[in-house]
């Protein structure tokens, strides 16, 4: 697997990405890799990182900047949408960047159009779509629609392109780019990383990492685990979201409240994986997952929902995949690993090497310094 930083470029290029980030998540580790990857091959770039409060503890604002890459911390309260596009304008004008990248609803309907009436060349990143409810199925129906004025779109899966083809984003303006691995091994073996997260050394844990949303399908698993009071397995569930009260009330309502231990947002997960005997994928939709990618660097067998670009990924030979929104079906492959664990390291074996087989950092590197390339000739 090559490292982010092997590959000397010619004609560097200024880029300058835009993301409103969270505390935690997929997107977030995108970012990171991307301005840091590209920032070690001698590129300049910045990260205008759109914040609600100051002392933001995400992992752009967090990370970046030992990594090289300037990251320009904005608080906006509220909906302070022109002092947003004012910032965004103000960015552009004093770094003046060949590209700018943004990732993200809000990034992508607000701020393109700020960089493209300054004559700047604009690419934003579709990492995946959430579904939901109106309001969000409203702001993604509004985010298509900004697409189609991009310079070039990135999509992170095959159904994402297919997506954006059928909604009219013009089909020579997308590129599948699938995310990489940025190649960081947990931090921690088994017995550290559980005690790290606080829970006993002994016994089977299954770990479920993501957003408590309903995309994520959380509730699919707790429902799950409601089939296996038979066996002897707990829970670890690390993330948080607008879903954890309901999911805490339903998992007490099954009897569930012993086996499951809620650790909320905790940094630097990544490094935690090899506190499960088994990773527990159970989303509805997906774009191509970092949890996953994860996962399998932790070398922890996998079960996943057959979503996204998860197939993708993964196959039955790495994986037991499973269909979205089938709590029996999940249930039943988390009995096949505690059944046969032979088996489940094997296909974790599978999954690991595949991952540094097919995922790596320079080819995703290169590709993204080709798409920049080819909208700043200037620059080449």
């Amino acid at each position: 697997m090559g490292g982010p930083g092997g590959r000397a470029s010619c004609g560097a290029l200024s880029i300058l990405h835009i993301v409103a980030p969270a505390q935690a998540g997929g997107l977030e580790e995108v970012v990171v890799a991307l301005a840091a990857g590209l920032a070690a091959r001698g590129h300049t770039v910045r990260v205008l990182a759109l914040l609600d409060r100051e002392g933001s503890r995400d992992p752009i604002t967090r990370r970046l900047p030992g990594a090289g890459v300037e990251v320009v911390p904005t608080v906006l309260l509220g909906r302070a949408y022109a002092r947003e596009r004012a910032a965004v304008a103000r960015a552009c004008a004093v770094f003046r960047p060949d590209v700018v990248h943004t990732h993200g609803y809000r990034p992508d309907v607000l701020d393109g159009g700020v960089a493209r009436r300054l004559g700047i060349p604009t690419v934003t990143t579709v990492h995946g779509f959430t579904g939901g409810d109106w309001k969000n199925r409203l702001y993604e129906r509004l985010q298509i629609r900004a697409f189609r004025r991009f310079d070039a779109v990135a999509a992170v899966s095959r159904p994402i392109v297919e997506r954006l083809v059928r909604a009219g984003v013009p089909r020579q303006r997308i590129h599948l780019l699938p995310n990489a691995w940025a190649g960081r091994p947990p931090a921690l073996d088994r017995a550290a990383a559980r005690r790290a997260l606080g829970v006993p050394v002994e016994g089977f844990r299954i770990g479920w990492v993501g957003r408590l949303t309903a995309e994520k399908g959380a509730d699919v698993f707790v429902e799950a685990l409601a089939r296996l009071g038979d066996v002897p397995v707990s829970v670890s569930i690390v993330g948080d979201g607008r879903e954890r009260g309901p999911l805490e009330q339903r998992a007490r309502e099954l009897g569930l409240a012993e086996r499951i231990a809620w650790h909320g947002l905790v940094a630097d997960a990544a490094g935690l994986y090899r506190a499960f005997d088994v990773f527990v994928l159970s989303s509805r939709t997906e774009g191509t997952p970092i949890a996953l990618f994860e996962a399998m660097a932790a070398g922890v067998p996998v079960i996943a929902t057959r979503v996204g670009g998860v197939p993708d990924v993964v196959s039955p030979a790495e994986a037991l995949l499973v269909p979205a929104e089938d709590p029996e079906a999940l249930a039943s492959a988390i009995r096949a690993v505690l059944g046969d664990p032979a088996a489940a390291a094997a296909r974790a074996a599978a999954a690991r090497a595949r991952l540094e087989r097919e995922f790596g950092m320079d080819p995703w590197l290169d590709r993204y310094e080709k798409l920049y390339r080819g909208l700043t000739p200037a620059a080449s």
